[in-house]
């Protein structure tokens, strides 16, 4: 069976943040299935973004879900807040916290979906065993931080490694990937099993005015 059309993952981190209302609503109008919120506390990862001020502002300029990484830590503290702004999906590093399960839960508690979102040197297994509290799973595909570098082929065994264990469970977990995603390795992601892309600079360039052409060649890998 020939692998379906992946979601498509706009990640705000490189939109113009002085036009984020804008970006948003544009990258919608272009097809885009979920809007990817990038938020960095420059203690877990070497940046510092956004809090879920910005997350509530963004909230009633798309309908689309809301597909918001956490990369702080501790995590636990601001699940609510993310939540009430109007987090759909929130995804978690199981760095990010000593009970991952009890995060997850406490996620779902909330009326969002949870996600877990693995570092190029996480191990799957971490989720083994736990796999019916996990509504989503990111493969990071760059080192965290900083958009705009250059995609970890290494990670293409993760995501085939990743997707045995979804289809083990029967579910329809989405598989997620984010770094350096672009219509060439969208391709190879896509093969190994993801579906669903973050992409940031692959949509953003160019301007709004090439928004669904960027959005439709990463959709047709």
């Amino acid at each position: 069976m020939a692998p379906r059309a992946p979601l498509i993952a706009p990640s705000i981190l490189a939109a113009d943040f002085a036009r984020l209302g804008e970006e948003a609503r544009a990258v919608e109008a272009a097809g885009a299935d979920w809007l990817h919120v990038d938020v960095m506390d420059g203690h877990f990862v070497p940046n510092i973004t956004i809090g879920p001020e910005v997350v509530k502002a963004l909230r009633p300029h798309v309908k689309i879900p809301m597909d918001v990484h956490l990369m702080i830590s501790p995590a636990d503290p601001f699940l609510e807040a993310f939540r009430a702004a109007g987090a759909d999906i929130i995804s978690v590093h199981p760095e990010a916290g000593p009970h991952l399960n009890r995060t997850l839960k406490q996620i779902r508690k909330l009326g969002a979906k949870a996600g877990v979102v693995f570092n190029p040197s996480t191990d799957p297994g971490v989720i083994q065993w736990m796999m019916d509290d996990v509504d989503l799973i990111l493969v990071m595909s760059i080192n965290p931080g900083f958009g705009g570098q250059s995609f970890m082929p290494s990670q293409l065994a993760k995501i085939t490694a990743l997707r045995a264990m979804i289809d083990a469970t029967g579910r329809d977990i989405p598989l997620e990937v984010d770094g350096g995603v672009t219509p060439e390795t969208a391709k190879q992601c896509v093969a190994a099993g993801a579906t669903a892309l973050v992409a940031g600079t692959a949509v953003f360039r160019g301007g709004p005015s090439a928004y669904a052409a960027n959005i439709a060649a990463l959709r047709g890998a």
